[in-house]
């Protein structure tokens, strides 16, 4: 069995994608979720998702290619007057643009995201989004890295490019078992201001249970094109009427009884998590971050689809 679900992974990437390391560290179980997810989004990534993609992120913008003469037409504002004095004749620079992107995911896998009422966890469908972004972001052939995190740095892969390396990502992504519980959005943003020396598309995927990460959220958004990709289940927004039951904070651990056929209670409990998820909407898009909303009870890819062509117009 084994060996056949390697040979059709190799057969999709059309290469000798895992190392026989890594192949013996797989499970045909992975190898089933990792191609599940390929067919899944074949169609999307190859024939609407990747012309998306390019058509929403840009590049860096223009490089400088060569230096030639002067011709009629050309626009006098792309004079190089130093080679101009030294010929003593015209000359123009020439630019071309830069097409390759940096992506960076940044990943939360935090205890919170072992939740999900709608039949998939939030970390798993975490892990689908970025597996689905690193599909689209390898077909432009771009770099892509990787910051897996909770309330530590718990992985990193630093961007590359090549199909093997996309493979180890997708591999990473989808089979990781996180040391830390709670969620701390400050490392990520921090560690990726200090590895990222050179502009970069990052995606922060996460249900943003946490507090006080506004400064390192600002800065990032500074240096980096940052999106933020927000996780979130039916069941933490409206309680169910069961009577009384016990909510468990996934990372704290802490326990509170709640009585759900009190309505006055639980449209309370509706309008304070609405009311927390729309003022961080508010401030994200107030320091100039986008905010993509996936509900683990709703289709994936549609809000991404939505989002390339909304950016698409804006730019």
């Amino acid at each position: 069995m084994l060996k056949t679900l390697t040979h059709t992974f190799r057969d999709w990437f059309q290469e000798p994608a895992p190392t026989p390391e890594q192949e013996k560290n797989l499970s045909p179980e992975l190898l089933q979720r990792i191609k599940a997810i390929q067919i899944k989004t074949n169609y999307l990534v190859n024939d609407i998702m990747a012309g998306e993609y390019v058509s929403a992120f840009k590049g860096r913008g223009m490089e400088f290619s060569e230096v030639r003469e002067y011709q009629p037409g050309d626009d006098v504002r792309l004079i190089d007057w130093n080679v101009t004095a030294r010929m003593n004749q015209p000359f123009i620079k020439e630019f071309k643009e830069e097409r390759e992107l940096t992506l960076m995911l940044l990943v939360d896998v935090s205890s919170s995201g072992e939740f999900g009422s709608a039949g998939k966890l939030k970390n798993e469908v975490s892990a689908e989004i970025a597996s689905i972004l690193a599909f689209a972001a390898i077909k432009n052939n771009d770099k892509i890295g990787l910051i897996v995190f909770s309330d530590k740095i718990e992985h990193t892969i630093p961007p590359k490019k090549g199909k093997a390396h996309i493979w180890n990502i997708i591999r990473t992504i989808l089979d990781f078992k996180p040391e830390g519980k709670g969620t701390d959005l400050s490392l990520p943003l921090e560690y990726l201001l200090n590895i990222q020396k050179r502009k970069a598309t990052a995606f922060l995927i996460s249900d943003f249970q946490d507090d006080n990460y506004e400064e390192k959220l600002k800065l990032a958004k500074q240096k980096h094109d940052l999106v933020a990709i927000s996780i979130s289940d039916p069941r933490e927004e409206t309680l169910p009427d069961v009577g009384l039951i016990h909510l468990e904070d996934a990372e704290s651990g802490e326990t509170l009884l709640v009585d759900t056929s009190d309505n006055e209670m639980t449209q309370k409990y509706s309008r304070q998590f609405q009311g927390k998820r729309e003022k961080r909407k508010t401030y994200f898009q107030s320091i100039g971050i986008d905010t993509i909303e996936i509900q683990t009870d709703r289709s994936l890819t549609d809000p991404i689809i939505r989002y390339f062509k909304f950016r698409e117009k804006k730019h």
